[in-house]
């Protein structure tokens, strides 16, 4: 399963360090762009793959959600959310092109339902499924013993 011998690690590398630029920038221009820091409060929804930010009690801000996978901190486990059928549909976007281009291009851990938790690979694979996705951000929620993982899409402003 964790067989990092058949792919070219320099294409990895890449691939991993242009997702990364991209994440940080899009991440930045999502909190800068859209006042997501201070006073703001969020709700979301794996039912509907929804989020919405709102000060005051009042929305100012909705988005899709992806489930990009998450970590059982018990287990030291990733699980792709393309892999993981207790998941609702919605919440699953287009999670499946991400496995895709794994296997197309040999890539490691994006093919693999799940691998042993390391918290630079999940890094890179959250990053490298976001760029594939074009993802606007990325977000994160650790509930009790599991660390859900999540790509923002689609953001707008309510009026």
């Amino acid at each position: 399963m964790d067989d990092r011998s058949k792919h070219d690690h320099s294409g990895w590398q890449a691939v991993v360090l242009a997702a990364r630029e991209r994440a940080r920038s899009r991440q930045a221009l999502m909190v800068e762009r859209f006042g997501l820091s201070g006073d703001v409060q969020y709700d979301w929804s794996m039912d509907d793959a929804q989020i919405t930010w709102s000060r005051d009690g009042k929305v100012f801000l909705t988005g899709r959600l992806t489930v990009i996978g998450s970590v059982s901190v018990a287990q030291q486990t990733w699980l792709w959310s393309w892999a993981n059928e207790s998941l609702p549909h919605a919440a699953l976007g287009d999670m499946e092109r991400v496995r895709q281009f794994g296997e197309e291009n040999d890539y490691p851990v994006l093919p693999w339902p799940r691998f042993t938790y390391d918290p630079e690979l999940v890094a890179e694979a959250r990053m490298v499924a976001a760029s594939v996705l074009d993802a606007e951000g990325l977000w994160a929620e650790s509930m009790d013993d599991v660390q859900l993982h999540f790509m923002i899409h689609d953001l707008a402003l309510t009026a």
